[in-house]
């Protein structure tokens, strides 16, 4: 019994509720206002008149006079005439930018694969190889720590600028101009470090041989001495041998000439 109160309730609530609306509404729609209609369709379109007349003569009359020909509707026209012109040069404009994104996409693909290094990578890869190999030759060669420590620099350089260059946002074809101008001051540095090996091999060399003469020198040296004691020690075995005085002086001077 209590429920059907309470439904009871809430309908006849609902009801009024949507009497007051369509009265509100009522009100809304037919309270005509002449002097605002008046107003509005002398800005909007330019037809009609200002009311009251006595009023807008009195604090308004310029505007009265000039309202009619500055209406909106004018500056509508003017507007979709405008508009319509604009819609060729939008096309073109819509036109160009879907080229450009097309070309700026195959850039984008051609920055982000690096095509030029599956080129020239390989030989790249060589020859810094083999400028690594006679860096680790310069001790064994002759040269010191410091040489080869300044030669280590240049290749980590060159190893850096690779690195920088696979990473680096560009096209293919400058990324590689990139490469082969890497790949030319390799070489370049290799032949330098090539020079300079053969400069301390040679070196090496004449000091060995500097070494080797001089050694000889002093053999030499070693060996007329010790020819001439076995000489001496011959003559006095003859000397020795004989029996007469007269053999023995002239022994003694063959021994000492």
């Amino acid at each position: 019994m209590f429920e059907i109160t309470l439904l009871r309730s809430a309908s006849f609530v609902g009801m009024m509720m949507l009497c007051f609306n369509s009265s509100a509404q009522s009100y809304v729609t037919y309270n005509h206002d002449a002097t605002k209609m008046n107003q509005i369709t002398v800005q909007e379109i330019g037809v009609g008149g200002l009311t009251p007349a006595l009023y807008y003569d009195v604090f308004h009359n310029s505007y009265q006079k000039s309202a009619a020909r500055k209406n909106k509707l004018g500056f509508r026209s003017l507007a979709g005439v405008s508009s319509y012109q604009q819609v060729d040069v939008a096309d073109s404009i819509k036109t160009y930018l879907t080229q450009r994104a097309e070309i700026e996409a195959l850039n984008v693909a051609d920055s982000q694969i690096d095509i030029a290094w599956l080129a020239e990578g390989n030989k790249i890869t060589d020859k810094l190889t083999a400028f690594e190999a006679n860096i680790n030759r310069i001790v064994g060669a002759g040269g010191s720590l410091a040489d080869k420590s300044r030669w280590e620099e240049y290749c980590n350089m060159y190893k850096t600028a690779i690195k920088v260059t696979q990473d680096a946002y560009m096209p293919n074809a400058q990324r590689k101009r990139q490469y082969l101008a890497i790949y030319a001051d390799i070489s370049q540095q290799n032949e330098t470090l090539v020079s300079f090996l053969v400069q301390l091999s040679n070196k090496s060399k004449t000091s060995s041989l500097l070494a080797a003469r001089l050694d000889r020198r002093s053999n030499v040296a070693a060996h007329a001495l010790a020819a001439q004691e076995r000489w001496r020690n011959a003559g006095r075995r003859n000397a020795g041998g004989n029996t007469g005085d007269e053999d023995n002086d002239d022994s003694e001077n063959i021994v000492e000439r």
